[in-house]
């Protein structure tokens, strides 16, 4: 399906909306209550990747298809090594069996587990046998994906001794280490973050608890481009959220007032205000200075960053991004190739991206998405400033499935 944007006759907006609760928090919380059964779960997040994680929750044996669900591939790799009388075949997407796993299963394995790769070294399919992992120590590289220690952070109170990691280096996306520490404290999990080691005490039973999961900050990023790319005077009211989330991309509120949003946390709700239009700052000698950010603890924003400044006419330097290479797509040759086509001049590396600033837009370009939800969503704020198209725009019920339904609620002009 593929969809053709424009944006609201009036860019003054005014109206509310609801988003679905966080798919991170969503998922881990899934694999606590798999765990601990008497934990009940309020708000939880109705993307796909959610539902994939429930349905493979359920299997014991025979073949379990995750298809794009990288989260889902990590947690349930760990947790299907950790269940005794377990035997699967976890699989996926021809995109997600070339998604590196071999750190987090050479992780399971020095634990004991009994995992086979069924194609190529490293990388899913993986054949899980599941059984009980006695040994309680391991290390591993600080800075590869957080999902790969949360993986282990998650099953670690199940095992009888309980968890011991080392993060060999400099550790990235922290936040989402934290939030999964959090969470399991939440249940009644001791824990331990102390350098470059964490330890999950051994735990057997929950007591009958709710939690009630945020909303997803990486979708309200959407909403603060649309903020940022709108007339001085917008004014959006989200749900649900709180000033304390544990959430890394909340590092939105601050980095937002660089476009002139004002964030302000009332009710439950955050209060998005563009106060003000963005002071293009120049050098000494007339160049525009461009937004610098390094995004190792919020990577998922990158996309949505950049697509604002290059709405806005500014440039920006975003390093930390090594872990954009491994997701639904490669991202950063994914956003040089669609910027490009918009008319933008982009530099990237393994793990940075320069946006040049420039004032042209080029009008109705179709944006490829990749199989990518973020790649949909990013560029669909530019519909503000230009109408496009977005290609294969489906995709984003990964995350996010009423997407384009709120938009519609903005008075975007949406059709088919």
């Amino acid at each position: 399906m593929t969809l053709h944007l424009s944006g609201p006759v009036n860019s003054v907006l005014k109206s509310t909306i609801k988003i679905t609760g966080s798919k991170s928090e969503s998922n881990r919380l899934l694999i606590l209550q798999a765990l601990y059964p008497d934990l009940t779960i309020e708000n939880l997040s109705n993307a796909d990747d959610v539902e994939v994680m429930q349905q493979g929750l359920k299997v014991t044996e025979g073949e379990v298809d995750i298809h794009h669900a990288g989260t889902a591939m990590r947690f349930l790799t760990a947790y299907f090594a950790s269940r005794e009388n377990v035997d699967v075949l976890l699989t996926g997407s021809s995109r997600m069996q070339e998604r590196p796993i071999k750190v987090l299963v050479d992780a399971l394995r020095n634990l004991g587990a009994d995992i086979q790769y069924q194609k190529n070294e490293g990388y899913p399919p993986l054949r899980i046998k599941g059984r009980k992992l006695t040994i309680h120590q391991v290390s591993l590289p600080a800075n590869i994906s957080s999902q790969y220690i949360s993986a282990l952070l998650l099953i670690a109170a199940s095992l009888p001794k309980g968890l011991e990691i080392e993060l060999l280096g400099e550790i990235t996306s922290v936040p989402y280490i934290k939030m999964t520490l959090s969470l399991l404290e939440q249940i009644g999990i001791k824990t331990s973050f102390k350098a470059n080691i964490i330890k999950v005490q051994p735990f057997k039973t929950a007591k009958p608890k709710s939690v009630i999961v945020e909303s997803d900050w990486s979708s309200v990023s959407y909403f603060y481009s649309i903020v940022a790319l709108s007339k001085i005077g917008t004014e959006l009211e989200i749900s649900s959220y709180t000033a304390n989330s544990l959430q890394g991309d909340r590092i939105l509120a601050e980095v937002y007032t660089f476009f002139g949003v004002e964030t302000i946390f009332k009710g439950g709700a955050l209060h998005l205000i563009k106060r003000a239009n963005v002071t293009k700052k120049k050098d000494e000698k007339g160049h525009v200075v461009p937004l610098s950010l390094h995004l190792a603890d919020a990577p998922d924003i990158a996309q949505t960053i950049v697509v604002s400044c290059f709405g806005l006419g500014i440039g920006c330097h975003l390093t930390g991004l090594h872990t954009l290479k491994i997701k639904e797509t490669d991202r950063l040759e994914a956003l040089k190739n669609e910027l490009t086509k918009l008319g933008a001049k982009v530099k990237v590396s393994d793990k940075d991206l320069v946006l040049e600033a420039g004032d042209a837009i080029k009008e109705d370009v179709t944006i490829e998405t990749y199989n990518d939800h973020r790649m949909a969503m990013a560029f669909a704020p530019l519909a503000i400033k230009k109408s496009l198209f977005i290609k294969d725009a489906g995709v984003v019920s990964k995350s996010y499935p009423d997407f384009w339904k709120d938009l519609q609620a903005l008075k975007f002009q949406v059709s088919s």
